[in-house]
């Protein structure tokens, strides 16, 4: 029986991301074990009927000797456990943990990609620090011979490629983790003014800065919706936006604040739209949560976006930074009912043939399958 361990920096990653994968690889005979830092996700793994292991990581520090801790108590885990293959999430497990699989002689290592991320995509000081290092340290280890690196979308894969910091043959497309149609699907639009929805991490990076613009814009226009976001900061990024701004942009009137929520099929049954003016992502799964659930899309028109956005079919794309393209499309969609049906319904349609769990789960134990022959073969 192979032995798989999947790795991140939080538990509540594993459990809403890769669980799926997990009840996948189990079904196929693979033993999986499940490693991150305690929460409250943990006993939900547990229960799951998942082994689980505890690794202390934080996601934004940086003290050397907590670094270098991080390191050696994962190389430990992996030797204690013995795992025929590792698949690492997130930058730090992929740094991290590609260096302990190396120590401990894992034979097969998978890292996904799902973003370039602030070191990449940051502007300031700090991120173009991380860069000197952090980039040295990719080529180390995703150029290894048992080493594959999975991507989100395109535009990030050539990225690494044309870095340097993967060969073409070792990078392979996954695009998303995929969502469950079963649990995310179509519900009637609610009566109302319409809702345009954001649920994401409440970072600037998300362009939410861009989305008040648009709604000073919209309540000029006196356009007939509703701002909606659904979230929580993330304090330890430093793009994070702090809870006084959200609740400032509430009482102005331009935007209601519904917090941080578990059912977001719910969430997505009382809103008409669901919008994201990212600067940067991988592929969002709450964009494709939103298309199986049948509601149209305004986002950026970036790689990730794009992946899952028809501009024109099953939404809008529009220029990142720009409000006032966004508050047309907003506008537009409010406006047309018969629009947002016939594009909420090529959404569906798209995720069902492209992005369902079962076939992103299957390209991904595709990926492993290779990890694990060249590990086997010795492949330069």
């Amino acid at each position: 029986m192979t032995k798989c361990a999947l790795v991140s920096n939080t538990d509540w990653y594993l459990f809403n991301f890769r669980l799926s994968l997990a009840n996948f690889l189990r079904k196929r005979g693979y033993e999986v074990l499940l490693i991150s830092p305690p929460g409250e996700y943990t006993t939900r793994l547990e229960a799951a009927g998942f082994d689980w292991f505890e690794w202390q990581v934080g996601r934004q520090s940086m003290a050397p000797w907590g670094e270098i801790q991080a390191v050696r108590q994962l190389t430990d885990l992996y030797r204690q456990l013995q795992p025929d293959l590792v698949h690492h999430h997130t930058i730090k497990p992929v740094l991290y943990g590609s260096l302990a699989a190396g120590r401990a002689g894992v034979p097969a290592v998978v890292a996904s990609i799902t973003g370039r991320g602030y070191v990449f995509e940051g502007q300031g000081l700090r991120a173009r620090g991380l860069q000197v290092w952090i980039k040295p340290l990719y080529r180390r280890l995703l150029q290894r011979n048992n080493t594959r690196v999975i991507f989100e979308n395109e535009g990030d894969r050539q990225f690494f490629i044309s870095q340097g910091l993967v060969a073409p043959g070792r990078a392979h497309l996954v695009e998303s983790v995929g969502v469950d149609p079963q649990r995310f699907f179509p519900a009637p639009e609610p009566a109302g003014t319409p809702v345009a929805l954001l649920a994401a991490r409440l970072l600037w990076d998300k362009g939410i800065g861009v989305l008040v613009e648009a709604a000073r814009l919209l309540r000029q226009q006196k356009a007939a919706i509703q701002i909606v976001i659904v979230g929580q900061p993330d304090p330890g990024n430093p793009s994070s936006i702090p809870v006084e701004q959200l609740k400032a942009w509430q009482a102005e009137g331009l935007l209601s604040w519904w917090g941080w929520q578990t059912d977001m099929q719910a969430v997505y049954a009382r809103s008409h739209i669901v919008v994201l003016p990212s600067f940067h992502e991988g592929v969002p799964t709450g964009l494709l949560e939103a298309a199986a659930c049948g509601r149209p899309i305004v986002a950026s028109d970036i790689p990730g976006c794009r992946t899952v956005v028809q501009d024109g079919e099953n939404g809008f794309l529009v220029h990142p930074g720009e409000a006032r393209p966004l508050a047309e499309a907003l506008a537009r969609l409010a406006a047309s009912a018969d629009l947002r049906g016939r594009m909420g319904k090529a959404g569906r349609e798209r995720v069902l043939k492209f992005f369902t769990q079962e076939q992103i789960n299957q390209q991904t134990l595709a990926v492993y399958q290779q990890a694990h022959t060249s590990a086997l073969d010795g492949v330069q």
